[in-house]
């Protein structure tokens, strides 16, 4: 059977769905890059702009620009930044239309894992960011927690469901991205370790917020109801409501900097 593709094409549901994830983790990410002010930063996937909207509102950018391959996604990001605070375009991370050397930084917020060709977006990367520039991203990992999807993939499959896998699920790793961030010829390597919570008010919150979106929308939606109610049932015993009904998952993330020489 054809997996379904992963696609993220509304910018609302992925808002519900990874919104704060992005910038949980994003706010640990920025605080490991410690980026002076005015730069000229990319965002490469920027999605709906959730990382983007936070870099504006932390580290006094000199130009933001973001790129997606989804025109829904890049519909809600220019809504949320309407003034032209950030430019968006649409664009292949792996074929960036930039010249070289047009940036600062160039980063990827939980975007490298769906990349088919994770080594040419590095490079891409690195040849639009300017001799000194950072070039960065930070991207779930497939240990520990993993992300925040990792426990409804689990349950999922044992229901006899199997959500798509990225395509560049193997440079989710700290070793994997060294290695890719080294191929590209960047310098003074550094990787980080983000671990970050969420709770949710209901069970029902944490199944709708975190099902509407991406790899785990189209495992829904062709589950039977009976599957379904099975698998909300393991979920619930893998993840207990506290007290008060809410429930927490985890994710963690590996981060990875490195500078073009």
């Amino acid at each position: 059977m054809t997996q379904p593709q992963i696609r993220f094409d509304d910018g609302a549901a992925y808002e519900r769905y990874m919104g704060f994830w992005s910038r949980s983790a994003g706010r640990v990410f920025l605080d490991f890059l410690s980026p002076p002010a005015q730069q000229r930063w990319l965002d490469v996937g920027c999605g709906n702009g959730a990382f983007t909207t936070l870099v504006m509102e932390s580290c006094a950018p000199a130009e933001m620009h973001g790129i997606d391959p989804s025109e829904g996604q890049l519909a809600f990001a220019r809504e949320r930044m309407a003034g032209g605070a950030a430019s968006f375009q649409q664009g292949d991370a792996m074929a960036l239309p930039f010249e070289p050397d047009a940036f600062d930084i160039a980063v990827m917020a939980l975007v490298i894992q769906f990349v088919p060709d994770p080594a040419r977006a590095v490079a891409e990367m690195a040849r639009v960011v300017a001799p000194g520039g950072t070039v960065a991203t930070y991207v779930w990992s497939q240990d520990g927690a993993g992300s925040p999807s990792k426990v409804f993939s689990e349950v999922f499959r044992a229901c006899g469901f199997s959500p798509p896998s990225p395509p560049g699920r193997a440079a989710t790793g700290a070793g994997a991205l060294r290695d890719l961030w080294a191929d590209a010829g960047l310098e003074a390597i550094e990787t980080y370790a983000i671990t970050v919570q969420r709770s949710f008010e209901s069970f029902e919150d944490f199944w709708t917020s975190s099902t509407g979106s991406g790899t785990l929308k189209p495992a829904v939606a062709s589950m039977d109801p009976d599957s379904i109610a099975r698998a909300q049932a393991m979920l619930r015993e893998r993840l207990p409501a506290d007290a008060d009904g809410r429930i927490t998952n985890s994710a963690d993330a590996n981060a990875i900097k490195g500078r073009v020489p």
